[in-house]
């Protein structure tokens, strides 16, 4: 089966630091895969090369079979790609209901109300507060808002960046179960989260990322019964005071 994407040899680079190199990965139809690695280690980077917010120096990446690598970032999200980016970018200045509509912008008019009535079905706390600046809401709500943005054009592939980051426990596992949700109604989701264990408990798959580099990928119960990834993002063998074999 065709994967819904597949990344190939993706090297980035900012200026004359490179921020990825040789990375390759897939998701497939219907999957969620996590990105896992420490800060720097390129997560946001693949997340915005395959979005189309930076250009790689090499490497392709396919989407639905088509090569996207150097399209720009709205024929992207018109194509299905919806990105939630780390701290949700939201227009604080603009309400709930004009940050949905900004995420609607491709959206056909005669669908516009029906996307809207659905952010609002998962996300009811944003259909109490439509009217209410994006600015003024939680950090969790805002969360919301930007994932119920990043849904309104319908994408088949979803990138999530840091959906639990400076969350409430409470509120972190809320985010998941719509994660959950999503992925259910046929979503794929490629997610970089700092929870490592919960990634891994969510995602069928996952990839490692050390200074832009992939160094171990499996399924998620190897990943997380592998002695490096243990150590290093779940700190299970530190918290008994062993060291990883």
């Amino acid at each position: 089966m065709t994967p819904v994407l597949d990344v190939q040899d993706l090297t980035v680079y900012y200026g004359k630091r490179r921020a990825l190199e040789g990375v390759s990965l897939t998701v497939g139809r219907g999957e969620i895969v996590t990105l896992l690695g420490a800060n720097g280690a390129g997560k946001s980077t693949t997340l915005r090369a395959v979005s189309g917010l930076v250009r790689p120096e090499r490497g392709r990446i396919v989407y639905e079979g088509r090569d996207i690598t150097q399209a720009p970032a709205d024929a992207i999200v018109a194509a299905g790609v919806g990105h939630v980016p780390e701290g949700r970018e939201i227009f604080p200045e603009f309400t709930v209901l004009e940050n949905l509509l900004v995420g609607g912008h491709t959206v056909r008019r005669s669908q516009v109300g029906e996307r809207v009535d659905a952010a609002f079905e998962l996300f009811p706390v944003l259909g109490r507060r439509q009217s209410q600046l994006a600015g003024t809401l939680s950090g969790g709500e805002q969360q919301m808002l930007a994932i119920g943005r990043a849904l309104m054009p319908r994408p088949r592939l979803l990138l999530l960046d840091e959906p639990s980051l400076g969350l409430a426990p409470l509120l972190s596992r809320e985010i998941f179960r719509v994660i959950q949700r999503i992925n259910d109604s046929g979503v794929a989701v490629l997610l970089v989260e700092q929870n490592a264990r919960r990634a891994l408990a969510l995602a069928a798959r996952g990839y490692v990322l050390e200074t832009g580099r992939l160094v171990v990928a499996g399924p998620s119960a190897a990943l997380a019964a592998d002695p490096r990834v243990r150590t290093a993002y779940l700190g299970l063998d530190r918290a008994r005071g062993g060291a990883a074999g």
